[in-house]
This record gives structure tokens, C-alpha cells and sequence, in this order.
């Protein structure tokens, strides 16, 4: 971006400041003040095009970042600094030949959080927000970071709304798909693994879709991710404190709220701390639930998942903890991503069975990834409600 594109944005945001200083400005304003400001430039029709584009972007988009997030190809978006911006493509990363200045960079984020009840500053240095088309948003600031504002923008890299989606993408086999949906039927609670950018948002997703329609679900994330195709829905998320340090409002919190809202299923978006008790509290009441666990395994899932509730308090236990995971949790799907195809896939589903010594759960495969790379059953529980 020229330093003739910022000069026009400058003189675009003076006009606007001076029509309307204290009350948003419509887009068709925009519009008209950008045109008006480039009539009075000997500009050929091309060169007009180009920095209409450019200039709203800057005026009313997120600058240099809006292409790239536009563009369906692009996975994820971070910056390490104004003038080191990595976009991943394929599950793979590359530097941009695209810079930004610092104040372009902090402009850019405050329309970000627009709208998003969510503050950045010295006493709150990490920020998670949802834009507009769903893109999760986090940063964080100096003095967390040496001297620049780090960003990621993570996109939804899967298109994909149902299970069914999931196969005709080669993600999932239709027998494990067939095996998914009896599976959530029947009222099976589900944990869903992976590492980072694996796909296991969007495959809760259509996991989510799966539920019949008769049911009501209530999602609670940190940060509105979820977006399923359920007749019957209620989505929380999570609620930063004020500057007085007061009105945060936890997952733990939600998780609690959600149990008197009269839901048929309750969904965490992702477990990563004490609220894994209170989850699992949830399921063993049964009520059928489902949640998301980062991990390098299904297996390491259910490790995790038996370690996260101690994080609650002293007064929880582990001996407590081995059998209550093995009660309320029936499957485990993990997702993987290959880093050198950047391809997304599940790699196996398992099923845990009851701990009957109190310090171990014990693990079946279902559905496993053989030597070819094919998704098929491992056990004859496939035919069986996996009880």
C-alpha cells in the first residue's frame, strides 16, 4: 500500500470526521467521499479502480489485511510485526511482501474489536474476538511481547456443515460417518482432538448438525466459533471484567448457566482448564454433551482430559477424576493435519469403556487410518452401539 493510498485515506477520514465527528457513517458516505476525493486526482479509470479498493480498505475495511482475508485460500493470517506478515496456504506458511505501519496496524485491530464488548490495553495484553465472517481473532501487545502487536487471524479452513460434507471431502469414510450419526442418536457424548488448525471446530460443527432436530442446544466458547445447523439453539460465550475488575463471566460459569436452560445437549467449545470438571459433572448427570480438547491423540486426549479437572482445586482428586471420565465420555474423533499436503482428516475414532480399577480408563479402537491412509473399522463394536 502507496504512501499516496494513505495520503487519500487521511484526507477521506478528515472529511468524514468534519460531516459527521460523533455518529457512525454509513457506507454509502463512504463511498460517495472517497469518489469525490479521487475526481479531483488525474487518475486514469485503472488507477481509480485500484484505489477506490485500496482506500476503503483502509477507511472502512481492515487495510492491507482485508484481501487476505478475503481471499478462500488463505488459512490463517499473523503478524509478528508491521512489516513481517505471514499468511498460511495449505497448511503451510509464507511471507508477504505486504508492510504496514504500527498505527495502521493498531487502527486495523480497534475495527476488529468493534462491537465485540471486548478491550486491549496494559491491564488486558490478550484479546480473543470473532469477526464478521466468523475468523477468530487474537492478539497480543507489549509489554507481553518485545516491542510490536502480534495477530492472528485464523479462518475456518474447512467448508464443511455436515457429516455428510466430511465424506464427499474425503475427511471422513461413510462408514464412520454412518457410525458418527447412530452414535449421536443414540446419545453418545463425544470428545473431539487435534492439534492446531486440525479441523476440530468444523467437525464439531457438523457433529453438532448431526443432533435431531427435536433437540435443544446450548454452545458456550470463549469466543463465538460454532455455528451448526440446529433448529433449537442457544450460543454464549465468555465476558472479559470491566476496568473496575468486575462482570467477567467464565466457562465455568456458562457451563452452569447452560444446565438451567432446559437443553437436551450442552457443548464446550474447547476444554482447556477447570471448566473440564464442570463438564464432565454435566455429562455424568446425563445430560449427552460434546466438546473439543487440543491433543496429539485420541488416546493423549483422554489423558488430558483426566488431568484438566485437578486444575479446579485441591479438593478435587485424581481417584475421583479416572472413573468420572470413563462414565461420561463414549467416543473420541481425532482430527489431523498433514503438514507437508496440508490436507485435514480424521485419523481415528475410540470408544472408552468403564474404569473398573479406578486408575485407568481403558481404550478401544473403532475406526483407525491404515497403511494406505484409509479410515476403516478396527473393531466389531462398529456394528454395536458401543455400549
Amino acid at each position: 500500500m502507496s504512501q499516496v493510498d494513505r495520503e487519500i485515506a487521511d484526507s477521506v477520514r478528515s472529511e468524514l470526521m468534519r460531516r459527521s465527528p460523533s455518529t457512525l457513517i454509513e457506507s454509502e458516505i463512504v463511498s460517495q467521499v472517497i469518489e469525490e476525493e479521487l475526481f479531483r486526482r488525474d487518475l486514469s479509470g485503472t488507477e481509480r479502480v485500484a484505489l477506490y479498493k485500496s482506500v476503503l480498505n483502509l477507511v472502512s475495511g481492515y487495510g492491507v489485511l482485508q484481501p487476505l482475508i478475503q481471499d478462500p485460500s488463505i488459512e490463517e493470517i499473523w503478524l509478528n510485526s508491521p512489516t513481517r506478515i505471514f499468511v498460511a496456504r495449505g497448511g503451510r506458511s509464507e511471507l508477504t511482501n505486504l508492510a504496514m505501519t504500527a498505527p495502521e496496524v493498531r487502527d486495523s485491530v480497534e475495527r476488529m474489536l468493534a462491537g465485540s464488548n471486548r478491550r486491549l490495553d496494559l491491564s488486558n495484553p490478550f484479546v480473543d474476538a470473532t469477526l464478521s465472517d466468523g475468523s477468530r481473532l487474537h492478539v497480543a501487545i507489549p509489554d507481553v511481547t518485545s516491542k510490536h502487536w502480534c495477530v492472528n487471524i485464523r479462518k475456518h479452513v474447512l467448508r464443511a456443515a455436515t457429516l455428510i460434507d466430511l465424506v464427499e471431502q474425503a475427511v471422513l469414510s461413510e462408514a464412520a460417518a454412518d457410525f458418527l450419526f447412530r452414535s449421536i442418536a443414540e446419545g453418545k457424548n463425544i470428545m473431539v482432538s487435534g492439534g492446531t488448525q486440525a479441523g476440530k471446530t468444523t467437525l464439531l460443527n457438523c457433529l453438532i448438525s448431526a443432533v435431531p432436530s427435536y433437540e435443544r442446544v446450548i454452545t458456550v466458547e470463549e469466543v463465538f466459533e460454532l455455528s451448526p445447523q440446529v433448529a433449537d439453539l442457544v450460543s454464549m460465550q465468555t465476558r472479559q471484567s470491566n476496568l473496575e475488575g468486575e462482570g467477567e463471566i467464565t466457562l465455568r460459569r456458562l457451563i452452569k448457566e447452560a444446565l438451567r436452560m432446559r437443553p437436551s445437549r450442552i457443548v464446550v467449545g474447547e476444554v482447556r482448564g477447570a471448566e473440564a470438571l464442570d463438564l464432565l459433572i454435566a455429562l455424568n448427570s446425563g445430560l449427552p454433551g460434546m466438546a473439543s480438547i487440543h491433543a496429539n491423540s485420541a488416546r493423549e486426549a483422554v489423558k488430558k482430559l483426566s488431568i484438566l479437572p485437578l486444575l479446579a482445586g485441591e479438593n478435587v482428586r485424581h481417584d475421583f477424576i479416572i472413573p468420572t471420565v470413563a462414565a461420561a465420555i463414549d467416543l473420541v474423533v481425532h482430527c489431523q493435519l498433514n503438514a507437508k499436503s496440508g490436507n485435514r482428516l480424521i485419523s481415528e475414532i475410540v470408544a472408552l469403556e468403564s474404569s473398573t480399577d479406578g486408575v485407568s480408563i481403558h481404550v478401544s479402537d473403532i475406526f483407525v487410518r491404515d497403511s494406505e491412509g484409509m479410515l476403516k473399522p478396527y473393531s466389531s463394536k462398529v456394528g454395536e452401539s458401543c455400549e
